[in-house]
């Protein structure tokens, strides 16, 4: 769609990682539908309707009809941008000069370089066209034969090569302008639920191949208050890999980059549980407890229904390998007794927790998601008991069962919210392909 062509300028924009984030490439797979652009804009057919407003020497009551449906091709010029050849052709009637009705059938093409600029005042991305030129395929006349070598190649030479630049190049420029009002949200705030805002920033000139135009972005993550998080710069590897197929898009979002996305939710992954009745899990009670902790059964004779707080200390991070990738959550859980209602409930221990969670990756109305599964309770240890000492590594069954009946599935619905994707015109990200790397997620851009 017409969203192709933009997203080539989006690709010549930017090119230093001062921060990881995203990265995207855009192969010939993604220019090749630019046609669309033109067929949207329905340019040519009112560059036509125009050009019987426009006179044309030797003749009268000019009217240009039956424009063909261009055929656009694109090469891309390294460094600079994409090179862009439109075949099209119409058929130009009036009143000759010789008197009678003169019907001219002209095939051409219309070539320019699409350079990239940067809007000053907006910052975003801006094609546009130089050099263009007019090249006459053929042109076929209803004049007569034996007039051809004389007066039409006159004609010719001193009409056509005159006039058409005029009348047809100002289709590229329309184009163009048609396509870069289509991309004006690009760096525009996008909110993360009520918790902040994600914004992909175009830092720089992108790099332009013989193969694909690549851009990098530097996204700001901000919290509702307005402080911004910044991306951490671990010094960890972040590129494409090299076994994508030539010619293919693909668009890399970095480990980095989502865990300070996940940072805007640190505080909604906070609970605080107290139904006694979980899942599969056995009543919450400190009976149950006492299973565990021998010292609860003689501080709780009868027993009492437990309440559990989790809170999440650090921010969540988000590691990647190929294939696979975790959430680590690194917290306190406090276990509490609850007492006859209007008495505050005791703390019976508080535990530092540090475990992580799978997650799986998806894509749904244009934003990421994740869902999670527990992985391992990776640590525990006891910072305070009013039960007196105890082991705690005999908790770790009961604290892992918990986390995956109770805890998991309110980080889920946490998740819920997304997070925004670059909005690239009509993208629909809903059809990417996913793919884990070494510290990147990959989303292979495809068509409809």
């Amino acid at each position: 769609m017409l969203w192709i062509l933009f997203l080539a300028l989006c690709g010549l924009l930017t090119h230093t990682r001062a921060d990881p984030g995203a990265l995207l490439r855009l192969g010939m797979d993604v220019m090749n539908q630019v046609q669309s652009a033109m067929d949207e804009s329905h340019i040519l057919e009112k560059m036509a309707a125009d050009a019987g407003m426009k006179p044309i020497k030797g003749i009268t009551n000019v009217k240009v009809k039956d424009v063909q449906l261009p055929v656009i091709t694109l090469n891309f010029i390294p460094g600079v941008g994409i090179f862009q050849c439109v075949s099209t052709g119409m058929t130009i009637t009036g009143k000759s000069f010789m008197g009678g009705n003169m019907e001219i059938i002209v095939v051409l093409n219309i070539t320019a370089t699409n350079r990239l600029l940067q809007d000053e005042e907006t910052g975003l991305p801006m094609f546009k066209s130089e050099g263009c030129e007019i090249i006459l395929v053929s042109v076929k006349t209803n004049l007569p034969s034996n007039m051809l070598p004389k007066v039409v190649n006159k004609f010719l030479d001193s009409t056509l090569h005159k006039v058409l630049p005029s009348m047809m190049c100002p289709a590229i420029d329309a184009v163009l302008v048609y396509v870069n009002k289509k991309w004006a949200n690009l760096n525009a705030p996008m909110p993360v639920g009520q918790m902040g805002s994600v914004k992909y920033v175009l830092m720089s000139i992108p790099t332009t191949t013989a193969s694909y135009i690549q851009v990098d972005f530097s996204p700001v993550v901000q919290q509702q208050e307005g402080n911004t998080i910044q991306l951490a710069d671990d010094g960890e590897v972040f590129e494409f890999p090299e076994d994508y197929a030539e010619g293919s898009s693909q668009l890399l979002l970095s480990a980095t980059f989502l865990t300070a996305e996940l940072a805007l939710l640190q505080k909604s992954l906070d609970v605080y549980v107290q139904d006694t009745k979980i899942g599969q899990l056995p009543p919450q009670t400190t009976k149950t407890l006492a299973a565990f902790i021998p010292k609860v059964a003689k501080a709780y004779p009868k027993p009492k229904p437990l309440m559990t707080q989790i809170r999440i200390n650090k921010p969540p991070k988000v590691t990647m390998k190929t294939g696979n990738s975790h959430l680590h959550l690194h917290g306190t859980l406090e276990m509490f007794a609850a007492r006859r209602q209007g008495k505050a409930s005791v703390s019976l221990f508080l535990l530092e927790t540090h475990f992580n969670l799978k997650i799986q990756y998806s894509v749904h109305e244009n934003r990421l998601q994740m869902v999670t599964s527990l992985d391992r309770l990776l640590s525990l240890s006891r910072k305070s008991s009013s039960i007196g000492a105890f082991n705690e590594k005999k908790l770790t069954d009961f604290i892992t069962d918990y986390l995956r009946e109770a805890y998991v599935p309110v980080v889920n619905d946490v998740l819920q919210v997304g997070f925004p994707l670059p909005d690239f015109l009509d993208m629909d990200y809903n059809l990417a392909e996913l793919d884990l790397v070494e510290n990147a997620l990959v989303l292979k851009l495809k068509l409809n």
